[in-house]
């Protein structure tokens, strides 16, 4: 299971453009067959604007949420930095120290800590699940659920909930991309120049690969979509498109979201075209899943990209 989580590829895996058949690839990356890390060459790690170290094995220890700014957060809760062995992981280690994570993942800073724990609950109860069954951040996640106990989880989530999210996702619209290699399960720049059309897709990746991979909580994000996404994603926000309700009936009108209902703006557009792949499929069946449910289902998969392209493109 650890190796399955690594970040560190030693395979290349290029995502190809074509508009895929069931949960669309490049909102799933998954691990290539083979797939392990790159060997430690003993040396320790830095990021920039951060006098911390720390050793590869340290980044990759799932009880150990790397702590590169300090003066970005307040103190980490102990499950937050180190979790509770053997069964659950330290919840920094996947969402870092501020929350953020990455596009594998959920963004935690800011949201409501009620729709946390409600999460958490579903994750346990089976009421959310994943699309694609062999992918581990969500398979975690359903694991780590059902042994982390009521008071952990609140502690978690007081704390995720308190953080103010960052600007971090820079939105561009292309014809091209770069090829890209799935880097564990996320996307990442081949870095040899070769482009490619972007078809139906957004393509996110980390600006800097080793920032990412070492666990910088800092760390940037390019998300690459279709030439026109921003505008008519903003379009089908605001008034539904004819196909559903304007999405700032619940999530607020600047979508910061609104009492229990979480934010969506300045998210990570891989995880938002996820959850709303799966609330059209019902893959998502907890509290307030009917009213998601019944708002995307006219939608299609070009619609989820333009609505996660603006989303992605509005300041936290």
């Amino acid at each position: 299971m650890l190796a399955a989580i690594l970040l560190l590829p030693i395979v290349a895996l290029a995502v190809q453009p074509a508009r895929s058949e069931g949960p669309p690839a490049w909102a799933y990356p998954v691990n290539p067959p083979g797939f392990k890390p790159a060997l430690d060459d003993g040396k320790p790690r830095s990021v920039p604007d951060s006098g911390a170290s720390y050793t590869v094995p340290q980044t990759r220890d799932l009880f150990l949420a790397p702590v590169w700014h300090p003066e970005d957060h307040p103190a980490l809760p102990d499950i937050v930095a180190h979790g509770r062995k053997p069964d659950v992981f330290a919840c920094g280690f996947c969402h870092r120290a501020n929350g953020q994570g990455g596009p594998e993942n959920a963004d935690l800073a800011g949201l409501p800590a009620s729709y946390i724990i409600q999460q958490m609950a579903d994750y346990k109860n089976g009421m959310r699940t994943t699309a694609v069954q062999n992918r581990a951040p969500q398979t975690l996640m359903i694991s780590l659920a059902k042994s982390v106990s009521d008071s952990e989880i609140a502690v978690a989530a007081a704390y995720f909930s308190s953080l103010k999210p960052r600007e971090r996702i820079r939105v561009v619209e292309t014809d091209v991309v770069p090829k890209t290699f799935v880097a564990g399960w996320f996307l990442a720049d081949l870095g040899n120049g070769e482009k490619e059309p972007i078809g139906s897709r957004i393509i996110e990746v980390p600006e800097d690969l080793a920032q990412f991979e070492n666990r910088d909580s800092r760390a940037r994000f390019i998300a690459y979509v279709p030439p026109g996404a921003v505008k008519k994603g903003e379009a089908l926000v605001a008034s539904g498109g004819g196909k559903a309700v304007s999405c700032g009936v619940c999530h607020g009108p600047t979508l910061h979201g609104l009492g229990p209902i979480p934010p969506l703006a300045g998210r990570s557009p891989s995880y938002i075209t996820r959850q709303l792949y799966e609330f059209q499929h019902g893959v998502r069946t907890g509290a307030w899943s009917p009213l998601m449910s019944n708002a995307v289902t006219n939608l299609t998969e070009d619609d989820l990209i333009s609505i996660s392209a603006y989303l992605a493109s509005l300041k936290p």
